[in-house]
């Protein structure tokens, strides 16, 4: 068994392409990858870039995440790209995780229509959230964002956010972290004591803006 970590980065499907927004509103354009042993413990990394079929990459993508349709110009395309990427894994004998919905819900819809051959429902059935693990573990209700994520564990966040790999890695951290709950638990009871609503306070607001607001088991 092994267990792979992934981020994408997407880039949107232009709405005067309505008959492909049908099936796909993003495409793949950045896969990072983390694989994790049956401890737990990284053994390995994969990192492709992938040009899109139907749209340049838009201002805003290349903004967030440094990626630039002169970057992607002379790489291969998605089902390429997934083949290499589904052969770095080796095998079914897999859980695959990601953070958030997001990533493996654009595994299935992509591969659905650019692979149809490839089993993506057996693909997604062998996903697992680690974001709404995370949430559950600490009794939160509400989506916590990656970097407060790895923020609470009092990690520096490792590389550059929305770049595909450091996040991989990120989230693979925090997985690795979630595996034994004594060492989760010690790592994060100041947290998860902040954020009960009675003890709510300036500080924590200053830490993290987005918390306020947050609904709590």
């Amino acid at each position: 068994m092994v267990h792979i970590v992934i981020d994408l980065e997407m880039n949107p499907i232009s709405r005067t392409l309505k008959d492909v927004r049908k099936f796909l509103l993003d495409e793949v354009i950045e896969f990072g990858a983390v694989k994790l042993d049956e401890n737990y413990q990284p053994i390995d990394e994969f990192q492709c870039y992938v040009k899109p079929k139907f749209c340049e990459i838009n201002k805003h993508i290349t903004k967030l995440t440094g990626i630039t349709n002169e970057l992607v110009a002379d790489k291969k395309d998605f089902a390429a790209e997934f083949k290499n990427f589904f052969d770095w894994i080796g095998t079914w004998d897999m859980t695959l995780y990601s953070w958030s919905p997001s990533d493996i819900n654009q595994l299935k819809a992509e591969c659905s229509y650019k692979i149809p051959e490839f089993d993506a429902e057996r693909m997604a059935k062998q996903w697992i959230d680690i974001q709404k693990e995370f949430d559950d573990k600490i009794g939160l209700q509400n989506n916590l964002a990656l970097k407060h994520a790895v923020g609470a564990m009092n990690r520096d966040f490792e590389g550059t956010a929305h770049t595909a790999l450091a996040d991989a890695a990120n989230t693979a951290a925090i997985l690795t972290l979630m595996q034994d709950d004594e060492a989760f638990q010690k790592t994060m009871q100041p947290v998860i004591d902040l954020l009960k609503p009675k003890e709510l306070s300036n500080s924590i607001g200053d830490l993290f803006p987005e918390l306020a607001n947050f609904k709590f088991d």
